[in-house]
């Protein structure tokens, strides 16, 4: 972010800059509403120059907005767009608008679900975050979802919360290579998100992939399914 921001051998002016990175951002399916075919989307909030040119009155950088770069700042997502950007990050720069309809008897599904929309990033960068989601799950904060006999690639989130208990979130998709699944999980008041989310993902991709809860991970499922984190004054 420093050095996209900050340097202006990259681009005249940081409005510029960020505006470049606002439209990358954008074009991964944050900031409006993917259109996808249920009521009540939101479309979360992705600011652009202008915000930070009011607020600071132009006198701003990179460390002005830092936490904008670690999940803290003025950008708000939905669980939805989360989880499209790891179908985007398993499909190397592109996705399909998500849909609950997958088929209609003798009619022909809406070319809005069938075509592919590809993000302004190059494809190749893709692969280098997808290889630090292997190392997450290798040995990383995503180490809960490992399976033996199926490369999972994850990232985890911790959103802190000022009424209580922090939110534990999870983002993933398996396998590395031809994925079949991408999911997000979010689970409020649960804590770190290797507490809750990630055990979480991790049974969500075995229901999926294996068909089953296998033996092992029942303890896991038990211990999910017996958990009481809502706060305490909850009805």
């Amino acid at each position: 972010l420093h050095d996209m921001l900050d340097s202006r051998k990259r681009y005249p002016s940081i409005q510029e800059a960020f505006e470049v990175w606002k439209n990358h951002v954008v074009s991964m399916g944050y900031g409006y509403k993917l259109g996808i075919d249920l009521p009540g989307e939101k479309r979360g909030y992705i600011p652009n120059s202008q915000v930070y040119d009011k607020i600071y009155r132009k006198r701003w950088n990179s460390s002005t907005i830092i936490s904008t770069a670690i999940g803290q700042g003025e950008i708000t997502s939905t669980p939805l767009q989360i989880a499209n950007l790891a179908a985007t990050i398993a499909n190397r720069g592109y996705f399909y608008t998500p849909h609950v309809v997958k088929k209609i008897e003798d009619m022909p599904l809406d070319t809005l679900y069938t075509k592919k929309r590809k993000t302004s990033v190059d494809s190749h960068y893709y692969d280098y975050i997808v290889e630090g989601m292997a190392q997450a799950v290798a040995g990383g904060t995503c180490r809960g979802t490992y399976l033996p006999d199926i490369e999972v690639c994850g990232k985890t989130g911790t959103a802190e919360n000022p009424h209580g208990k922090d939110h534990s979130i999870f983002m993933g998709f398996a396998p590395k290579d031809h994925p079949k699944i991408a999911i997000a999980v979010f689970i409020e008041n649960a804590g770190f998100g290797a507490e809750y989310a990630v055990p979480i993902g991790k049974l969500m991709f075995e229901k999926y992939l294996r068909g089953e809860i296998p033996e092992a991970s029942k303890a896991t499922e038990e211990f999910i399914v017996n958990s009481v984190i809502m706060p305490g004054n909850a009805l």
